[in-house]
C-alpha cells in the first residue's frame, strides 16, 4: 500500500454551488477551485458560480482556480487544467516544503517531462537529498548550461507512491471533478 493512499483524493463535482448551493446547469460557466483541506494533509475541489465568484465568494484555503464549463451528466471526461495552469500549480508549490507536497510536485514534475513543458538536465545530491534539475520548454537566453534549473527534491518515491499519486493527479486533472 502507497503511503500516499489517500491524502490527495478529490471527490467529483456535484453540479452544485459550493457557495449558494444551488444546482449550475450543464453548459454553464463556473470557476473550478483546488482547497486545502481543514486541519489534515490533501486537497479538495469545490465548484463556484459565475456569480457568486464574480460577487467575492471564495472557499478558505484557495490553492488553485481555473475558469470550467458544468459538464453534462453523460459528457465523457477530458482534460479540465491547461498546460499553463500545470505549470502554475508546479511552481507555487515549489517553496512547500512538507513531504506529501513534495512527492505530489515530483509527480507533477514527471507528466510535465512526459508532456515536454519540463526537460530533465541533471541531477544533484544522492539519496534523501537528491534534487532533479529541470527546465522549462522554451527556456530564453543563453545555453542549457549557463540558464539556472529549477530544482525538484526526489522524495525517493516506490512504484505504488508514483501510481498512486498519479492516479490521484489524473482524478484532479480530468473532467467531472
Amino acid at each position: 500500500m502507497s503511503r500516499f493512499g489517500t491524502d490527495y483524493h478529490i471527490a467529483r463535482s456535484t453540479g452544485h454551488c459550493w457557495a449558494t448551493g444551488q444546482p449550475m446547469p450543464p453548459g454553464s460557466p463556473c470557476i473550478a477551485a483546488i482547497v486545502e483541506r481543514t486541519g489534515e494533509e490533501g486537497f479538495d475541489r469545490v465548484d463556484v458560480s459565475m456569480a457568486a465568484w464574480e460577487s467575492g465568494a471564495r472557499p478558505a484555503g484557495l490553492f488553485s482556480f481555473w475558469k470550467n464549463v458544468v459538464p453534462a451528466p453523460d459528457a465523457k471526461p477530458k482534460l479540465l487544467v491547461d498546460d499553463t495552469v500545470l505549470m502554475d500549480v508546479f511552481e507555487r508549490m515549489a517553496a512547500d516544503d512538507r513531504p506529501q507536497r513534495q512527492a505530489f510536485r515530483f509527480v507533477l514534475a514527471l507528466i510535465l517531462m512526459r508532456k515536454k513543458l519540463l526537460k530533465f538536465v541533471g541531477r544533484k545530491g544522492e539519496g534523501p537529498d537528491e534534487r532533479w534539475l529541470l527546465l522549462p520548454r522554451g527556456t530564453a537566453g543563453g545555453t542549457e548550461t549557463e540558464r539556472t534549473p529549477i530544482e525538484v527534491a526526489n522524495p525517493q518515491l516506490s512504484d505504488d507512491d508514483v501510481r498512486t499519486l498519479t492516479d490521484q493527479l489524473g482524478e484532479i486533472l480530468q473532467g467531472e471533478l
